[in-house]
């Protein structure tokens, strides 16, 4: 995280599940970088589901971080076997009215969770953070999302590296001089998505965040935009009710 920040990254994106809140505050603290240019997400574990859990939660989350504000706060899951999404988000509604987030959305919910949400929400979510990659798109949770007002931000964006050997993406990049990776994530920013890159490489991080000096035509967006299949590389949301605690 710490090269991430030194090229210029300024969105960290953490969850409790991921066991790495503390790690990123101690990146955030030693970057010497001012508290107001980073943006930092964190989500809700999906144990943590309910009212007073969540509000519990989130001050663990936000003292591991060592935060007053968290930029942006996510269900992680919406875990429809439970039915705690609509009450969980009570909670985090207070969390935005009180001042301890500035933004809070949702994490991997399909049409029919967002509708669920909404029917009591008093504040629309402003996320939804999706699987998304040239080989799994989900058209129909982003075309739900942006119609209800949600930005959709891209999990996964380059399908854990698998879609960067892909035929059309190997042979478009070299085509055009960039990565693979570099000509994905300009696909992602030129339909509108948010990414959120991982790598562990120094190179490949930097050169993921150089994507800016080059354009795709509607034609060669839609050449990835053909690559969508059914196949999913994570939990399908519909059944996914792990509670991300370590066993």
């Amino acid at each position: 995280m710490e090269k991430a920040l030194e090229v210029g990254y300024r969105h960290v994106d953490t969850a409790a599940g991921y066991y790495n809140e503390a790690g990123v505050g101690a990146a955030l603290r030693a970057s010497g970088l001012p508290r107001e240019e980073v943006f930092v997400t964190t989500k809700l574990r999906n144990g943590d589901q309910g009212y007073d859990n969540a509000l519990r939660a989130f001050e663990d989350s936000r003292a591991a971080l060592g935060v007053e504000v968290v930029d942006l706060y996510l269900i992680h899951w919406p875990v429809p076997s439970k039915g705690l999404a609509p009450e969980t988000w009570r909670a985090f509604e207070k969390l935005y009215d009180e001042g301890a987030v500035r933004a809070i959305g949702v994490s991997n919910f399909l049409p029919e969770h967002l509708a669920d949400l909404l029917r009591t929400a008093q504040v629309v979510p402003a996320v939804n953070q999706i699987e998304i990659h040239p080989s799994f798109q989900q058209p129909e949770a982003q075309a739900a999302s942006r119609e209800a007002g949600l930005v959709v931000e891209a999990y996964a964006p380059i399908g854990r590296g698998e879609d960067l050997q892909l035929a059309p993406v190997v042979e478009l990049a070299a085509k055009l001089g960039v990565t693979p990776a570099q000509l994905v994530l300009r696909w992602h920013l030129q339909r509108g998505r948010v990414v959120i890159p991982k790598s562990s490489t120094p190179e490949r991080i930097e050169k993921n965040i150089d994507v800016l000096g080059f354009e795709l035509t509607e034609d060669q967006l839609g050449r990835l935009d053909a690559l969508d299949t059914d196949e999913r590389m994570f939990a399908d949301p519909r059944t996914a009710d792990f509670t991300q605690f370590r066993s």
